[in-house]
């Protein structure tokens, strides 16, 4: 998962694209980078690190040009190791391009041989993105015949990305001397915004993984991009779009960003990402309501920060005391995103301290948005033991994560996860809870349509193993689980074809 930014302005853009980036830090943390475009020249820095550390000022000066993109960047395919797979990546043939994409492919092995073998392109990475980028750059070159670029030429060359690439991508680029190029995937699964700033010399435009990095930088959110759908914004703010992709495709956007990723004052989609676990909550509690004695439970507490919404809506929907009992240390980085298990065992403690009065003798019904591999969710019932709570209930506004994510989410393997081949009880039992209660997957889904009906689909398949670009079997995940070092237990594709 990683956040994406480009800006079409007016005036130097490179200080637009730092603070961006910040509003889009929580979406990775390994890495950072900004390219902006100036006459007929790319300037670029990019490193390992957070935003604010990756950029001082003499790297802002240098950064000179009223257009560029950036990113922030949480890896999955390829290597987190080298800065060379920080992005954005350049290609400087047809024309010079620029490029930062979120999400990931599921064929990029496949493309990279084939760009080497028919397209006579080599990629000098393993990262996936480097793969789409030459997948674009030569579609480009094609439809413009090497000479000329416009609008039609683009387009064209989207739709042949398009057939080409498989899995979930959202892209930015910039052309040197044309402009701004952003599209998505035909399905939808990772998201991009567009937004709009209006001077005395003319419209400004932004793109953006969420809308918040737009409206927190004084643009006005437009509108997202269409599955499909791709937009270029030319050097004179001319903005034109396409649909690229076939229109019969149904939109399936991520749903673990509406449940984990975004930020609550963000709306993807249609979709109000705080409204969305607010509703989450009220499903979530009519669920408790049937699996708990809600005479047994003092007290409902967050895990903070990301399901405090749908905590608070849970109680007040039972009538049940809200409290805060625990604090986050804000300066230790998501535990979710941090590589390896013990990493993330120690960072535990490190980011989550107990207030002991708000436990002492008390039943607690923790929430939390989602339980991947557990070990976070132990070492906090733990702390809440710990801090004197009498019994610890624990309830996961998403409902068990049981298969492995292809999409750009790091959690690929089904080793990995606390809820392969366990029941609720015994899910419970391994986090040293008294009760869980997990959230029904057709509930999860119908409290965003709630909010959008004419969103119908989701891509869920780490909760029910179907994976809406057709291309995932056994042998895949298997493929996957070998590259990271972990046994694949069996039946994973068995399981979700039992499901369908």
């Amino acid at each position: 998962m990683c956040g994406i930014v480009g800006v079409m302005g007016r005036s130097p853009v490179n200080q637009l694209i730092y603070d961006s980036l910040l509003l889009l830090q929580h979406r990775g943390q390994d890495a950072a980078g900004i390219a902006t475009a100036h006459d007929q020249f790319f300037s670029m820095h990019k490193a390992h690190g957070l935003v604010r550390d990756v950029f001082r000022t003499r790297n802002m000066r240098a950064l000179p040009g009223n257009s560029g993109v950036g990113q922030v960047r949480y890896p999955t395919a390829g290597s987190s190791a080298s800065v060379d797979e920080a992005q954005p990546f350049y290609v400087n043939a047809p024309f010079g391009i620029t490029f930062v994409h979120n999400g990931n492919l599921t064929n990029w092995r496949e493309l990279r041989e084939s760009l080497f073998k028919h397209d006579r392109r080599h990629i000098n990475t393993n990262s996936d993105s480097e793969v789409l980028l030459n997948v674009f750059a030569h579609e480009l070159q094609q439809a413009s015949n090497g000479v000329t670029l416009d609008a039609h030429a683009v387009f064209q060359a989207v739709r042949a990305v398009h057939r080409r690439a498989k899995g979930a991508y959202a892209v930015i680029a910039s052309i040197s001397s044309f402009g701004l190029v952003a599209f998505r995937d035909p399905h939808g699964i990772r998201p991009l915004c567009l937004g709009r700033h209006d001077t005395e010399s003319g419209p400004e435009w932004m793109l953006a993984s969420e809308s918040v990095a737009l409206t927190g930088s004084g643009f006005s959110l437009v509108r997202d991009i269409a599955p499909g759908e791709a937009v270029v914004i030319t050097e004179d703010g001319a903005l034109c779009a396409e649909l690229c992709a076939d229109p019969g495709l149904e939109q399936t956007p991520c749903v673990f960003e509406y449940v984990y990723f975004a930020r609550p004052d963000s709306v993807m989609d249609g979709i109000s990402i705080y409204d969305a676990r607010l509703h989450m909550g009220e499903y979530l509690a009519d669920k408790v309501a049937k699996s708990l004695r809600l005479g047994d439970v003092d007290v409902v507490m967050p895990i903070p920060d990301s399901s405090r919404p749908s905590a608070m809506q849970l109680a007040a929907r039972l009538g049940l005391n809200y409290r805060e009992g625990f604090i986050k240390n804000r300066y230790v980085g998501r535990t979710f995103i941090m590589p390896g298990q013990a990493v993330r065992k120690k960072s535990v403690r490190q980011k989550l301290s107990a207030i002991d009065m708000e436990f002492r003798g008390k039943n607690v019904l923790l929430v939390d948005d989602s339980i991947v591999r557990g070990t976070t969710s132990r070492e906090i019932v733990d702390m809440a033991r710990a801090a004197g709570a009498n019994k610890v209930f624990f309830a996961s506004a998403a409902p068990a994560v049981r298969y492995p994510n292809v999409y750009g989410i790091d959690m690929p393997t089904q080793a990995e996860l606390i809820a392969t081949g366990r029941d609720e009880a015994q899910i419970a039992r391994e986090i040293g809870a008294d009760g869980l209660v997990y959230q029904d997957l057709d509930d999860l889904e119908q409290s965003l349509r709630d909010l959008n009906p004419a969103m119908r689909s989701f891509e869920s398949s780490c909760f029910n193993g179907r994976y809406v670009t057709g291309d995932i079997d056994e042998a895949y995940l298997e493929r996957l689980s070998r590259t990271r070092g972990l046994p694949q237990r069996s039946g994973a594709m068995a399981a979700a074809e039992d499901e369908v």
